[in-house]
C-alpha cells in the first residue's frame, strides 16, 4: 500500500472512530450530520448513473473516453448502500414519521413502518446496482447498449423520485411537494455530472473539447435552478402554511447566509463564468467549476436535512458533519480508486495524477481548447 493510500486509510480510521464516540453521545445530531455528508457523497454514484446510460444513448466521443470513469463511480454504489446503513439504525432518532407514524394518516403511517422504510431503501440499491451491471455487460454491444439505457432511465428516474421523498422529504412529514422527487433527481445529476467531467478531466487521455463538457454542466445546473425555482413559486404563490413554513425555516437562524451562499456559489456564478468562452475552453476553469459544484452540494444537503431536524446541538452537529464529510469521502476516494483500476487497468489512480496536473494542464488545455 503506497504512502498515500495510508494515510488516507488512518485519516479514515479515525474519523470513523470520531463518528462512532458521537454516535454514543448525542445520536440525533451525529446522525442528522452524518446524512448530510452521506447524501451530498451517496449521490454522486447515483447521478453518474444516468449519465452512464446518457452516453449510451447519445453516442459520441465522450461514450468512450469516458468509460472507464462511468464504470469505476457506478461501481461505487455498494459501498454507498452499506454507508447508509448507520441512518437506518438511528433512523427513529432522525425521522419524525418513523419515531411517531401513529400520529400521521392512515396512508403515511403504513409508509412510514421501519421495516417498510428499510425494505424500500434495500430496493433502491439493489436495482441500481443491478442497473450498473446491467450497463457495463452491454457495453460494446449496440442493441444491447440502447435496451440497457433506454430502460434504465425510466427505472431510475421512478426509482432515485422515490428515495428523495424517502430519505429527504419526509423528514417533515407534515410537508409535500409533488416536487421534491425532481428535486433530488436534480441533486443527484448535478453531483453526478461534476464528479465524472473532473475525473475525466483528471485522467491522462484526453476526453475531448472542454467546450462540450462545459455545456453539459451549465444546462444540468440550469435544471436543478428551474426545479429550484418552481417549486418556490408554486408554493409561495398558493400560501399554504404547511408548505410555506418549509422556507420560513430556512430563511432565518442564519440559513438565509448559507442560502444565499448557494444561490451564488451554484448558479449565479458559475452561469455568469461559462458565459464566456475562455472559461468554457480551459480545462482548468471547469475543473474548478466542478470543485465548486461538488463543494455546494454539501451546502444544499445541509439547508434540505438540518432545519427540518428539531433539537440538535450546534457544535456537536458541526464536528460530527466534519467527521462525516472526511469519512465518507476517504471511503468513497478509496473504493474508486480501486474501481477505477478495475475499469481501466492501464491508468494509474487519482493520487497518482494530481501531482502531475500543473504540469500537464497548460500543454492539454491547448489541444482541448481548440
Amino acid at each position: 500500500m503506497s504512502v498515500h493510500r495510508r494515510t488516507r486509510a488512518s485519516l479514515a480510521v479515525i474519523s470513523g472512530l470520531i463518528l462512532v464516540v458521537g454516535f454514543m453521545i448525542d445520536t440525533r445530531s451525529t446522525g442528522a450530520a452524518y446524512l448530510v455528508a452521506w447524501l451530498a457523497w451517496g449521490a454522486i454514484p447515483i447521478g453518474a448513473l444516468i449519465l452512464f446510460m446518457t452516453s449510451y444513448l447519445v453516442r459520441r466521443r465522450w461514450t468512450e473516453a469516458l468509460h472507464p470513469v462511468f464504470v469505476g463511480t457506478t461501481g461505487l454504489l455498494p459501498i454507498v448502500a452499506l454507508a447508509f446503513v448507520p441512518v437506518l439504525l438511528v433512523m427513529k432518532d432522525v425521522y419524525p414519521a418513523i419515531a411517531d407514524s401513529a400520529s400521521l394518516p392512515p396512508f403515511r403511517a403504513r409508509w412510514f413502518v421501519p421495516w417498510f422504510f428499510v425494505l424500500r431503501t434495500v430496493i433502491y440499491f439493489l436495482l441500481w446496482v443491478a442497473l450498473a451491471e446491467w450497463l457495463r455487460r452491454s457495453w460494446r454491444n449496440d442493441e444491447a447498449m440502447v435496451r440497457a439505457a433506454s430502460v434504465g432511465s425510466i427505472v431510475w428516474t421512478l426509482l432515485v423520485s422515490f428515495a428523495g421523498i424517502d430519505w429527504i422529504e419526509s423528514l417533515e412529514p407534515e410537508f409535500h411537494s409533488s416536487i421534491y422527487g425532481l428535486i433530488y433527481l436534480s441533486f443527484t445529476l448535478v453531483n453526478g455530472t461534476a464528479f465524472v467531467i473532473g475525473a475525466g478531466l483528471l485522467s491522462r487521455w484526453s476526453i475531448g473539447p472542454s467546450r462540450g463538457y462545459s455545456g453539459l454542466l451549465l444546462s444540468v445546473l440550469m435544471l436543478w435552478c428551474y426545479l429550484h425555482a418552481m417549486q418556490y413559486i408554486v408554493i409561495w404563490s398558493g400560501n399554504i402554511p404547511k408548505e410555506v413554513t418549509w422556507y420560513v425555516a430556512r430563511s432565518e437562524s442564519g440559513w438565509q447566509f448559507v442560502l444565499a451562499l448557494l444561490s451564488f456559489g451554484q448558479f449565479v456564478f458559475p452561469f455568469c463564468a461559462m458565459l464566456g468562452s475562455r472559461v468554457r475552453s480551459h480545462p482548468r476553469w471547469l475543473l474548478a467549476l466542478c470543485a465548486l459544484t461538488l463543494a455546494m452540494r454539501g451546502f444544499e444537503s445541509a439547508i434540505l436535512i438540518l432545519p427540518a431536524v428539531h433539537g440538535l446541538s450546534f457544535t456537536m452537529t458541526a464536528v460530527m458533519l466534519i467527521a462525516a464529510l472526511l469519512f465518507l469521502g476517504l471511503i468513497l476516494w478509496l473504493a474508486f480508486d480501486a474501481a477505477l483500476a478495475r475499469a481501466a487497468e492501464d491508468m494509474p489512480p487519482l493520487a497518482a495524477i494530481w501531482p502531475r496536473l500543473r504540469r500537464e494542464t497548460g500543454i492539454r488545455s491547448a489541444g482541448q481548447g481548440r
